[in-house]
């Protein structure tokens, strides 16, 4: 189909410094995990959003030098000629698209851990770090020669940037980086020229844009990320109507920087920035950073959002508000968003969710993860591309029971390689947990991934979808006439409480009996008892958060229950933590850390503080614990309990399957997989991942197992980057 001349304007060229982007698609800084250290990861994870059609695509963030180390965090690195060789291979596929390249310049002050490094940061005043305050991490106050060194770290850096091929050289002045603490009043204590008034607050900042321009403005675009407001108000930190615009006013008159990505937030609550959809819809940025074109006339603005709509696009466009998007999430989700809006295939975009696991694997020092595009960071170690499959060697038809996740994507990439597959769903729509999961409050975006699924399945005439089936048994399985067969029929929440606790059942927990719950129940509509409800979240991710919210404005007196010592603990990766607590304290909902349940009665739940018993040994004692017990039991009054506590698998389907394997040939069935929940309990994205990986591997010989991945490391034996002996790069003043 041909393009919408609606959004042709997405596509018109733009000047950047002396730079020209040949569209307003522009892939911003966000970390993945490869760095500097996996150059291949890196390359090919980037250079396809450049094949798809973004004009601009950036690394992660970038340490400059070994002062600004973030070890056990992954950051791209500007240290030394290694790092430059390695990321050449990334700027050198992103340019074969015809696609500029930018890296992110970082110095982080007091908020480097340098865990490898050993260094220590410098900043404008030496004051802990409020992201690390218990790593005891400070910086160390910079003099007037500490100024001019940390300016020729950048300046430096850049050159290796330029080297190894960067278009744009984009200075972080987000993520509370040291021209941030410099601007920041609780940051910047100092009294000389670089501190007290906002003028002496942003001259660190301009002096540091001044020299990048003097120095590689005339083959570099100069670029910052800035943000114009870091959410604290008037306590020391900036505000969109107050520092933010006028600094900006103050940059933009001494005509140094080329491009302005503004953004909202700081290091302390980047999911401000990275905002999750359970709290942030798209464009929630866009009252934030509104002012900031009117004030760098001539100069382009990139206007993050989480934007997917090409229609909410070109109003920011038009509207003033920016001249180019800027996205990171989106460009994961479906690197190919450009080349599909090109080509008038908007269907076909796969939406990104909001859900921030991209998030929270970099947080949990792993590599990026996505549960709408299984593909991402595997385009090198595994050879995966998002939008093309390698055809199938043998077709056959292949039945896929169950269209949770994991079944859908399985059903997908299968009938993308040309097998006939038949998906079959027990209830009357797709999705499995996923469907009923996504109409819970806040989680309405979450369905995009049943619905981009269900679009492209039913474009395919080698799939049948059969709905409304009921549960198949391994006889209907036997008897169906398919050649292999995918058992994809999730897990449930247990009955029992049975959790990480111990693992065994909680007295008096039964979801037979009226008031006790499992998540299922509660959304099939299981009446409640009473009007105070327990809930006991043993999970710590989504779930238990929102049906707590849920009770709550439902008008219940809930209590929410954890044996975490955070609220909704995996929130800290995807970061959801602070709003999470701070929706819990606008609602009045009392909250219990590091508690298991004792047991339930009817009316009642007493509850155990796990660490009751005293710290010293008493020796061994048979039939007791070896400790004091000490008072740590407490009782709930509470109508109705849901519990949380884990999931079991549903395989018995798979299970007796097996168990009639010699009647498999007789049927004409040569191999029966199991995928997702199926086989374990797991977050959604690895069920799909589980779904996408059997389905590429289909026609390998052990297709139940992975096939070994490109690792990259070094090789012993061979040259390291820098060799003991090898100069410092000279940044002090003489």
């Amino acid at each position: 189909m041909a393009r919408d001349p609606k959004y042709d304007i997405l596509f018109d060229p733009i000047q950047i410094g002396p730079k020209v982007s040949r569209n307003r698609f522009f892939q911003t800084s966000h970390c993945a995990g490869p760095g500097s250290e996996r150059p291949g990861t890196q390359a090919h994870f980037r250079a396809m959003k450049a094949e798809g059609g973004w004009g601009v695509v950036f690394t992660e963030y970038c340490s400059i030098h070994p002062e600004a180390d973030e070890y056990p965090y992954t950051s791209a690195r500007l240290w030394d000629e290694g790092d430059v060789i390695n990321l050449r291979y990334m700027c050198d596929m992103a340019h074969r698209h015809d696609s500029l390249v930018g890296v992110q310049l970082w110095y982080s002050g007091i908020h480097a851990p340098c865990l490898e490094s050993r260094e220590v940061g410098r900043a404008p005043t030496g004051l802990v770090s409020n992201m690390f305050p218990s790593r005891t991490v400070y910086g160390s106050e910079m003099d007037h020669d500490d100024i001019k060194a940390v300016i020729n770290m950048y300046v430096l850096a850049a050159k290796r940037a330029e080297q190894a091929g960067f278009d744009l050289l984009e200075v972080s002045g987000g993520d509370s980086t040291v021209p941030i603490q410099f601007l920041e009043p609780r940051y910047n204590h100092r009294t000389d020229k670089y501190g007290g008034s906002l003028e002496n607050r942003a001259r660190f900042y301009i002096e540091l844009m001044t020299a990048l321009k003097r120095e590689l403005g005339h083959s570099c675009a100069i670029t910052t990320r800035f943000e114009v407001d870091t959410l604290h108000g008037p306590d020391g930190g900036i505000e969109a109507k107050e520092d933010g615009v006028r600094f900006m006013e103050l940059m933009h008159r001494e005509g140094v920087c080329d491009l302005w990505s503004v953004k909202i937030g700081d290091y302390e609550e980047w999911g401000e920035d990275a905002g999750v959809s359970r709290y942030r819809k798209s464009g929630w940025m866009t009252p934030f950073v509104k002012d900031a074109k009117s004030v760098v006339e001539g100069v382009p603005v990139v206007a993050n959002g989480r934007f997917t709509s090409p229609d909410d696009m070109v109003a920011i466009i038009r509207g003033g508000v920016a001249d180019i998007i800027g996205a990171a999430r989106p460009s994961i989700a479906d690197p190919f968003l450009p080349n599909k809006i090109s080509e008038g295939r908007l269907e076909d975009i796969r939406e990104c969710i909001g859900c921030n696991m991209c998030v929270s694997k970099f947080n949990q020092v792993g590599q990026l993860q996505c549960t709408q595009n299984q593909t991402a960071m595997e385009e090198y170690r595994r050879g995966w591309h998002p939008e093309k499959f390698e055809p199938a060697r043998d077709p056959c038809s292949v039945l896929v029971v169950g269209a949770g996740p994991a079944g859908l994507e399985c059903a997908r990439v299968l009938g993308e390689r040309g097998y006939t597959v038949h998906l079959r769903e027990a209830e009357a729509e797709l999705g499995g947990h996923w469907r009923w999961v996504s109409k819970l409050p806040r989680l309405n975006e979450w369905s995009r991934v049943i619905t981009y699924r269900e679009i492209q399945l039913r474009k395919m005439k080698n799939v049948e979808i059969h709905l409304g089936v009921g549960k198949m048994s391994a006889q209907d399985i036997l008897e169906y006439g398919a050649d292999r067969v995918v058992v994809a029929t999730g897990s449930h929440w247990r009955t029992d409480g049975v959790g990480p606790e111990g693992h065994r059942p909680i007295p008096g927990a039964d979801t037979s009996l009226p008031h006790v719950f499992t998540p299922e129940q509660i959304v099939a509509g299981k009446p409640l008892v009473g009007k105070r409800v327990l809930v006991m979240d043993a999970e710590g991710h989504f779930l238990g958060i929102t049906l707590t919210e849920m009770m709550a404005d439902l008008g219940m007196q809930v209590t929410y229950v954890t044996n975490l010592s955070e609220i909704a603990d995996y929130g800290q990766f995807t970061l959801e933590v602070q709003n999470n607590k701070r929706m819990l304290n606008e609602k009045g909902i009392p909250t219990i850390r590091n508690h298991w349940i004792d047991r339930i009665e009817p009316g009642k739940v007493t509850l155990g503080y796990m660490y009751r018993h005293g710290p010293d040994l008493a020796g061994p004692t048979t039939g007791a614990v070896p400790r004091r017990l000490n008072p740590g039991t407490m009782e709930v009054e509470a109508d109705s309990v849901i519990l949380l506590t884990s999931r079991i698998s549903e395989d018995a389907l798979y299970r007796e399957l097996k168990q009639r394997k010699a009647e498999w040939a007789p049927n004409g069935i040569e191999a029966v997989y199991r995928i997702g929940d199926c086989k374990a309990p797991m977050q959604a994205l690895q069920a799909m991942f589980e779904g996408h990986r059997l389905a590429r591997e289909f026609d390998g010989p052990h297709p139940e197992y992975p096939l070994p991945w490109i690792r990259e490391r070094q090789v012993w034996g061979h040259d390291t980057f820098p060799k003991l002996g090898d100069p410092r790069p000279k940044v002090e003043v003489d």
